[in-house]
């Protein structure tokens, strides 16, 4: 199969879809990798380390994609690349279609197929290409989300450790999946007051066996929110529907109860985030204020740490790839149940149901696209 990795253009993404060691598993399967000139150096992978690995370095981005059956990538393309995608293109990656009508259209117009990583399954019931990304993002909302509380970044002089005789910051985590708790045990680590809320109690059972009590673990209802709204220096949104629209769980009215300089930290944000203020912003401009609060919603936070992400992620990507390269993906997805529901998009036609329900489209039952 001829595969191909282009150079992500997201405003300062820097993470590559597919490793050196990646290229060379493919490249001895006998499949034909093509990665863009320059398309890992963000990750610290040079040419060179591709060209080892049997892949070949293709200087003009239109020449890559054309030549391509499948697609690897780390975001959602963007219009440029959108207009690149043809129905002999099957496009691998990150999509988020739910908060995204746009581009959901414009991959339905396109005709290619469009297997999003955040919506396959394991036999757990976990998201197993979501997860090690939703690790980093998890992590680095509590550090970002730290520096935002600064003065100097418009936040309310607040170290979330506190120091002898001065009480910690309080930070709120809303959602205990993978984000939740890796933003809260990053805060416990920093020293910070930490509570999370969940609407699971088999969940928070867990997280409070794990850590006997360190961090505090509340239902989460409406009035626990009001409490959080009005004491936490730092409220880390962290819900995940799997493949759906987030819910808005602090609206504008809210943040009149927040503390002035208080920070939100939406790691939701990639799904259309949880507070009604939300929207996303870059790496270049982080963060901006309404009302008084900070927000900081990056809808890329692990491309800043493109090292650690880029094998985190592709660790989880790369069986997946290999069954795509080996068997095509009609084939590699009828082989195994929790692929499937990777397929959001085929031949026009939207083919994950909370996608399709977010924009009133008909939805397609996947099973019967790979037939």
């Amino acid at each position: 199969m001829k595969i191909a990795v282009p150079k992500e253009i997201k405003n300062h993404e820097y993470r590559v879809a597919l490793t050196p060691t990646g290229a060379r598993e493919l490249t001895g399967r006998g499949h034909s990798v093509s990665v863009q000139a320059g398309a890992g150096e963000g990750a610290g992978f040079q040419d060179g380390d591709y060209q080892q690995a049997g892949a070949t370095i293709e200087p003009n981005v239109d020449a890559l994609w054309q030549n391509a059956e499948l697609i690897l990538k780390v975001k959602e393309p963007q219009p440029e690349e959108v207009a690149r995608l043809t129905p002999e293109h099957t496009l691998f990656t990150y999509l988020h279609l739910a908060a995204e009508k746009s581009l959901t259209q414009g991959l339905m117009k396109s005709g290619a197929t469009c297997i999003a990583y955040e919506t396959i399954t394991d036999a757990k019931g976990g998201l197993p290409l979501l997860a090690p990304m939703s690790t980093v993002a998890g992590r680095m909302a509590v550090q970002a989300g730290a520096h935002s509380l600064e003065k100097a970044q418009g936040g309310s002089g607040v170290l979330l450790p506190g120091v002898p005789g001065v009480a910690p910051g309080s930070v709120t985590v809303i959602g205990g999946g993978v984000v939740g708790e890796n933003a809260a045990r990053m805060a416990l680590g920093l020293g910070a007051d930490v509570t999370i809320l969940d609407k699971s109690i088999a969940r928070l059972e867990v997280l409070d066996d794990r850590y006997q009590g360190r961090i505090k673990t509340v239902y989460s209802t409406a009035d626990a929110l009001d409490h959080a709204v009005r004491t936490a220096d730092m409220i880390v949104g962290a819900v995940l529907i799997p493949g759906a629209a987030a819910p808005k769980l602090i609206t504008r009215a809210m943040l009149a109860d927040m503390k002035p300089g208080s920070v939100l930290v939406d790691v939701a944000i990639d799904q259309g985030g949880c507070f009604e203020t939300s929207r996303p912003t870059t790496h270049a401009e982080p963060t901006y204020i309404v009302d008084g609060i900070v927000h900081y919603c990056v809808a890329n936070m692990p491309g800043a740490v493109a090292r650690t992400s880029t094998l985190g992620l592709t660790n989880a990507t790369l069986p997946f790839v290999l069954a795509l390269a080996d068997k095509g993906w009609q084939k590699a997805l009828a082989d195994d149940a929790h692929f499937l529901p990777g397929l959001n998009v085929h031949n026009g036609k939207v083919t994950y149901r909370a996608v399709a329900d977010a924009f009133g489209l008909e939805n397609v039952d996947p099973a019967s696209m790979v037939k």
